[in-house]
């Protein structure tokens, strides 16, 4: 597929690039002038087909998936991975890899404690693997890179596999299968939102890019006992951005025949194009009164700054009550809220008072021209609201203290050179399923200092995790409560703690930059 760039964001783009090998020979020096940059790491695809206006298209609401089967306390699930078309854009075809069939996938619910399985079975052209983001997951079935599920009667090794494929079958620990996979997550966890996409081993941000992601939540008495928005004033909302070629088709920049994507798109791919659960600057009828917003940024590289505006131009609170892992302890008040990819955030939004037939907008102030619109809510009617914001959301949230750590670990995510070319690297190395970066020990509770040239939205599997300190000053608000991705801002360094509990076994630990990842930007994480 061809793209097109603006001239600004070529610009902007090259001179990043121009800073990768330089960052790569002097470290953080040239990331403090950076971080005077934009917040934006990537370069804009631009779209060759005629655009919506925004606010037009209804937003949609995933399916809930059914189960197969819930007998002997334990629910079974199927999800058929394969290729469909959709009218994202009004009047247009896109072609997409889907799980069954849409995009964004379908929502899966589920009850804390209740084990579920989902069958995937893969009928697309290339292997997956599938990855529950946020899962408290046993290491069999979390989602490892090399862990491939191939279509039926792909080539045997060697021949015409791709580089994913071919470094699987040179893992002697991968678990490769053939067409089919169980994956079981006991759901031994808090109450959240989560998600599921591909995460094969460097081909993850085109498959994400083509449509393999969808949600998942967790639910559990405490929460729902609380009297939170719920019903059809809980929205899940996947943003996420795209482009598209003028047949209508998803524009991505990939490399032929390797992982990686073409100058100038190394530091992240960004479309000029935000879809809200795969629909263009969507807009929702809405009562008035107050609704929960399960939001969860999927986009490969963008980051968003989320701003809720009323037609008199004032902004409304965004009362945040959830993060990645579940209920804070306590409510936390924002105007603004950035969010990094795979972050979730769990806000309430009061449309109490506002008149029937107005308008909020949700904006991306990140963004300029049509990426600044993100979704718009129009109010629709009057209602009785008995929904509540309790001043105690939860009492479970673990706290754990810095002299409990047995021990303190210091990680770099900086461009380097990878395979003689651009790379992404962790402590100066790229990613090697077969070399154990860290080993830890199940209990362990660490300290983790995370230290960035641009930006690095940086996540483990496993487990969840507070934030310790920013450039060694306190958390900001939106750091509060259970996280599983934190996000690193230019020339930043941010100090974590977590107990390595749940499960033995090999994870990992990553920038969730799409395009940073399967340029090298993951690291093993070994719990013995």
């Amino acid at each position: 597929m061809r793209e097109q760039v603006r001239g600004l964001t070529r610009r902007r783009a090259l001179g990043i690039g121009g800073a990768l090998g330089l960052m790569a020979a002097t470290g953080l020096s040239a990331s403090a002038a950076l971080a005077r940059r934009p917040s934006i790491t990537g370069a804009e695809l631009r779209s060759a087909v005629p655009l919506p206006p925004p606010f037009q298209v209804p937003l949609p609401i995933p399916s809930v998936l059914a189960p197969v089967s819930t007998s002997g306390g334990a629910d079974r699930y199927e999800i058929t991975q394969r290729e469909a078309s959709a009218e994202i854009l009004p009047g247009v075809r896109t072609p997409l890899w889907t799980y069954g069939g849409t995009f964004p996938g379908p929502t899966i619910e589920a009850r804390r404690g209740r084990p579920i399985t989902v069958t995937h079975r893969n009928e697309l052209p290339v292997p997956t693997v599938v990855h529950l983001h946020g899962g408290r997951t046993p290491a069999a079935s979390d989602g490892y890179p090399t862990d491939l599920v191939l279509p039926e009667g792909w080539p045997e090794a060697g021949t015409h596999m791709g580089h994913g494929a071919t470094q699987a079958m040179h893992d002697p620990r991968a678990a490769v299968t053939e067409l089919t996979r169980d994956y079981t997550f006991p759901l031994d966890q808090r109450a959240a939102l989560l998600w599921y996409h591909d995460h094969r081993m460097d081909f993850t941000a085109p498959a994400i890019w083509r449509g393999l992601a969808g949600m998942q939540i967790v639910r559990d008495d405490a929460e729902e006992s609380l009297g939170l928005p719920s019903g059809r004033r809980e929205l899940p909302l996947m943003i996420a951005d795209r482009a598209f070629a003028a047949d209508g088709g998803l524009v991505y920049p990939a490399l032929r025949d390797r992982p990686g994507v073409r100058e100038p798109y190394l530091a992240g791919v960004l479309g000029d194009v935000i879809l809200v659960n795969g629909a263009p600057w969507p807009v929702h009828e809405v009562d008035a009164a107050r609704y929960r917003l399960r939001v969860l940024n999927a986009s490969n590289a963008r980051h968003y700054e989320l701003e809720a505006v009323g037609d008199d131009g004032r902004p409304l609170d965004l009362v945040q009550i959830g993060a990645d892992q579940g209920l804070l302890a306590t409510p936390v008040t924002h105007r603004l809220l950035p969010i990094a990819p795979a972050e979730r955030y769990d806000v309430v939004v009061d449309f109490t008072g506002l008149p029937v037939g107005s308008r909020v907008r949700l904006l991306n102030r990140l963004g300029s021209g049509r990426t600044r619109d993100v979704m718009a809510f129009r109010i629709a009617r009057k209602a009785v609201d008995d929904s509540r914001i309790p001043r105690v959301l939860s009492t479970d949230l673990p706290d754990w203290r810095r002299s409990e750590a047995v021990r303190t670990r210091e990680f770099s995510f900086r461009a380097g050179q990878m395979h003689g070319g651009h790379g992404w690297l962790i402590g100066g190395l790229p990613f090697d399923p077969a070399r154990a970066d860290v080993t830890t020990r199940l209990g362990d509770v660490e300290v983790w200092r995370l230290v960035a040239d641009l930006h690095h939205p940086v996540h483990l599997h496993l487990v969840g995790f507070r934030v310790l300190s920013r450039r060694g000053r306190p958390p900001l608000p939106h750091d509060a409560g259970l996280k599983d991705t934190v996000s690193l801002r230019p020339g930043e360094a941010v100090e974590i703690i977590t107990r390595f509990d749940g499960y033995r076994g090999r994870y990992l630990f990553h920038c969730h930059n799409a395009e940073h990842e399967d340029m090298g930007m993951m690291a093993n994480l070994e719990v013995i």
